[in-house]
């Protein structure tokens, strides 16, 4: 009976305390992952930007009204969102969520503090309806 109630205090105690780091590492609480009909109204707001974290090719193909191209993969991405204000509000997205995940990890590592990943990204946000351009 000693021995139960020492190993669940130690399990409670691993698990409360493997929480509070996380809590403390600043990243998941920067991003928020939203599901694409969100996104929309996330998008409406004022000063927000719309990152496409796909390839030059993809985005050509068709993307977000508004969005600016940051290729994850291309190899300059760190020094694109360098530059980028750390207090604008970030919607992010790619394919389908795989890279935006990556991109949106960065971002908050680095020290931005409102992010939205648009979870399944394009391709779930044309499933829901949603419209793409091709400038």
């Amino acid at each position: 009976m000693q021995l139960r109630r020492s190993a669940t205090a130690l399990i409670l105690a691993a698990v409360i305390g493997i929480g509070g780091l996380s809590a403390c590492s600043g990243g998941s609480d920067a991003v928020t992952a939203v599901a694409p009909s969100d996104a929309v109204a996330v998008m409406a707001e004022p000063g927000v930007a719309v990152l496409d974290v796909r390839t030059p090719a993809e985005f050509a193909t068709g993307h977000l009204a508004g969005a600016v191209n940051v290729d994850l993969e291309g190899g300059e991405f760190d020094q694109q969102i360098a530059d980028l204000p750390k207090d604008t509000t970030y919607v992010v997205y790619c394919r389908s969520g795989n890279r935006s995940g990556v991109a949106t990890k960065q971002l908050a590592e680095l020290g931005f503090t409102d992010v939205y990943d648009i979870q399944g990204g394009i391709v779930a946000w044309q499933a829901g309806g949603g419209a793409v351009v091709t400038d």
